[in-house]
């Protein structure tokens, strides 16, 4: 059998075993061992040398023509089996439009970050505005500025997380109170804000006691500002966020920087008054501390005491919460349980 004869029977034998083929990997090894420098078309044409001077040119020829068809071949049905990969993938993958779509678990905002916006929206409404401030706080807006030199004995009543002797993690939101007393303009009218936010104290974490708690400080600082307009100022605040049948009492308080100070309690919303476990048999539960803003802290931010008097109080969210959803230890705020925090589900 001739040279000629041996490279057609090899191309049609190629052009079958192509035709059979239906994966790439098949593919490839069929072209290395039709094309490959070791495959029987090049062992076929080493057997040239013996072809006279004018077979060779036209065998050459051939063989290069039966290398280009066999190549076409190969990448034709390559291109073929991908498409074909192609289709079945994207129909195993394909997507049924018409099928209900799949829930997802819409998330929703803390219980407390619930309870300090409920409080937030009833003061801005009433027009105070909000002054957050950096939970890194010094020492000078912490405690000197609030009427508690260093040698006062109510820092006891703070223990303290020191960053450097002058800089440490805030104890209270008031430190924006003095800020605020500073730089605000009085010729537009009174001061009334609030401050809410994370606080520090080094305490031994309990049932009712945490490190890191939050607190909502608000101060109103203007001409002719009463006892009256405090207490008016907290029932409606109980009111929104407990109900309107509450009543709010003062008590006789002590506290730095306001004078004179007061406790304030509010009508137990679970028994209105008659006496329950919650609030102790008393009718009365205790919610924050108030009082007329002290005039030492006027003083120290540039305020005039003789002109303009105001008052402050301070609430606890992690208290109103424990108290307005029955929860006892407050350590359950915190542990991120899903079943635990689902309950205050912001809708309902």
């Amino acid at each position: 059998m001739g040279i000629r004869e041996k490279l057609e029977e090899l191309r049609d034998q190629g052009l079958a075993d192509i035709q059979k083929t239906a994966d790439l990997d098949s593919i490839n090894k069929i072209r290395v061992r039709l094309l490959g420098k070791k495959g029987p078309i090049t062992n076929v044409l080493r057997g040239m040398k013996d072809l006279s001077a004018e077979e060779r040119p036209q065998v050459g020829k051939f063989a290069n023509q039966i290398k280009q068809d066999l190549q076409a071949k190969l990448d034709e049905k390559k291109s073929q089996i991908e498409d074909d990969l192609l289709q079945a993938k994207l129909q195993s993958e394909k997507i049924d439009v018409t099928l209900p779509g799949t829930s997802v678990a819409q998330g929703q905002p803390h219980v407390i970050q619930q309870v300090i916006d409920q409080v937030v929206d009833i003061f801005t409404d009433m027009g105070y505005q909000v002054a957050v401030g950096d939970e890194v706080e010094e020492e000078e807006y912490n405690f000197e500025k609030l009427n508690l030199p260093k040698d006062h004995p109510a820092r006891d009543m703070q223990d303290t997380f020191y960053v450097t002797p002058s800089i440490l993690m805030r104890t209270q939101t008031s430190p924006m109170q003095a800020r605020m007393l500073e730089k605000h303009d009085f010729s537009k009218g009174p001061l009334k804000m609030i401050s809410p936010g994370k606080v520090y104290r080094r305490d031994t974490d309990d049932a009712t006691h945490s490190h890191q708690f939050h607190q909502i400080e608000g101060m109103v600082v203007g001409k002719h500002i009463t006892m009256a307009d405090l207490k008016g100022t907290l029932e409606l605040v109980a009111q929104k966020l407990f109900g309107d049948q509450l009543q709010v009492r003062l008590r006789p308080s002590y506290f730095p920087f306001t004078e004179p100070s007061v406790e304030a309690d509010i009508t137990c919303f679970n028994c209105m008054g008659k006496g329950c476990p919650i609030c102790k048999g008393t009718g009365w539960i205790e919610v924050l501390g108030a009082g007329m803003t002290h005039p030492n802290v006027l003083k120290m931010s540039g305020v005039d005491p003789n002109v303009y008097g105001g008052f402050a109080f301070g609430l606890g969210p992690d208290r109103f919460a424990m108290l307005k959803y029955g929860v006892e230890d407050i350590r359950d705020f915190y542990l991120n349980d899903v079943r635990f925090l689902n309950q205050f589900d912001q809708k309902g």
